[in-house]
């Protein structure tokens, strides 16, 4: 079964549900979601994550993206860009770059804000940028996706999006949720097409 990896950090949640909801689409579409995550970074340097996670996701190793076909990023907006842990993790990629392990393949990106107008696109846009860099192809959602139309909440051409809140206390949206499942099923499916002999 050709995989696809589901990356993510999460600070209060969000991101992790709709890494689920990609990982359904990707699954819909036919093809397999490995799912994983990113340890925090501490800015105390003898502060360390542990080795394994408590709970959810494993934490990515540069494998994962190496052995599987396409990638699906997701980060929270801080400041219109994307997590410091994300972003840490990508800077530590260039031995991928320097051998070109990720170019060619499939990829797309989602994120969560605490409102409609907290740097969305731009977070997103920021995620691609180390993707471009790597040579991966950057799959969006196309506005022949009804809900994308229709959304009054999350929701991009460049990417899945949620709009959680101040508080990070609202819920994924009808529209939001199946923004992030059309985002996997869309990713996987293109995937697949070139992935045929």
């Amino acid at each position: 079964m050709h995989e696809i990896l589901v990356l993510y950090y999460s600070h209060h949640g969000a991101v992790k549900q709709m890494a689920q909801y990609v990982a359904r689409g990707i699954g819909e579409a036919g093809a397999s979601a490995r799912v994983r995550t990113v340890p925090r970074v501490s800015t105390v340097a003898e502060a360390v994550e542990p080795a394994v996670p408590d709970s959810g996701a494993p934490y990515v190793e540069l494998k994962d993206l190496e052995e599987c076909i396409a990638i699906a990023v997701g980060s929270p907006t801080r400041f219109g860009n994307m997590a410091a842990p994300m972003k840490y993790f990508w800077d530590g990629s260039g031995s991928l770059w320097m051998k070109g392990a990720l170019a060619g393949k499939p990829a797309a990106v989602f994120t969560s804000s605490s409102s409609m107008h907290g740097g969305q696109e731009t977070t997103l846009t920021s995620m691609m940028l180390p993707l471009l860099h790597h040579g991966m192809l950057i799959v969006g959602l196309p506005y022949s996706e009804p809900d994308l139309l229709n959304t009054t909440s999350g929701g991009t051409p460049y990417g899945a999006s949620h709009v959680a809140g101040v508080s990070s206390d609202q819920p994924i949206s009808e529209h939001e949720r199946k923004l992030c499942i059309a985002l996997g099923r869309r990713l996987a499916a293109i995937t697949l097409k070139l992935a045929r002999p």
